[in-house]
């Protein structure tokens, strides 16, 4: 049996982050949340221009969904499915690494914690499932403003004074600073926080994606700096790749085929 189509994939993905939030995004927006060349993307939105999918506004060049969709199934990745694929994966990944895994997704602004592995020690800890995380201050948090436009925008938005909220010295605090910074994530996959939350944490997210690559979520290890980090201050190689690998894994279970 043949394989599935790659661009109808992009295609779908392209309807699905359009089909979020306030359902207008730009060129570049689109092509760096689903990881995409420009030129691909703006192929492919062409196409569904073409066929009364999708509209672009003349004044802003942004894109929405045309009037010719009548229907696009569900906009957003169950968040049980997204922990009923994930559970066996993250538990995995707690034992490899020894520290905490959580999965997140975007919400108004923030990161909802949807799954949380304790660390696998007898130490006391609390259960995250529900939380609030700051977007720019975490892993999972730099990993979902990266990929998912939505999410960027909705912290921009909540920016009255045009920074952002500080929690320690380390954390980033202006737009341009986090752009930069967002840049480097989409070209290595993952994200990393040290010393930004609070002094002494750090943490490491790779996205979990879903069918045509849009990313539904994040999932990430976090502990003691001294655990993530080899002496320079930077995450340890293997732990990058523990979460990367479990990121992978439970994106495959989501119907991601080429991560």
């Amino acid at each position: 049996m043949p394989g599935p189509v790659q661009s109808i994939e992009r295609a779908a993905a392209i309807l699905r982050l359009l089909a979020q939030g306030s359902g207008r995004l730009g060129l570049t927006e689109i092509a760096n949340s689903l990881g995409l060349a420009r030129g691909t993307a703006h192929g492919i939105l062409r196409t569904l221009q073409l066929v009364g999918f999708v509209e672009q506004d003349e004044a802003t060049g942004k894109y929405q969904l045309g009037a010719a969709l009548l229907h696009l199934g569900t906009s957003y990745l169950d968040v049980n499915e997204l922990r009923s694929r994930a559970i066996n994966w993250a538990d995995a990944l707690a034992a490899r690494s020894g520290e905490a895994v959580r999965i997140g997704t975007h919400l108004q602004g923030k990161v909802l914690v949807v799954h949380h592995v304790f660390r696998p020690d007898d130490s006391l800890q609390t259960l995250d499932v529900g939380m609030l995380l700051p977007m720019h201050a975490t892993a999972i948090g730099k990993v979902l403003l990266a990929y998912d436009a939505n999410a960027a925008a909705a912290l921009h938005d909540a920016v009255q004074d045009g920074e952002l909220e500080q929690f320690t010295r380390r954390t980033v605090r202006t737009h341009r600073e986090m752009s930069r910074v967002l840049t480097t994530v989409r070209e290595h996959g993952w994200a990393s926080d040290v010393d930004e939350a609070g002094m002494g944490e750090a943490g490491v997210a790779a996205p979990i994606r879903g069918y045509g690559g849009l990313v539904v979520g994040a999932m990430g290890i976090s502990g003691a700096t001294e655990r993530i980090c080899d002496p320079g201050g930077r995450p340890r190689p293997d732990l990058v790749g523990y979460v990367r690998d479990a990121a992978r894994a439970v994106s495959r279970d989501l119907g991601a085929s080429r991560w």
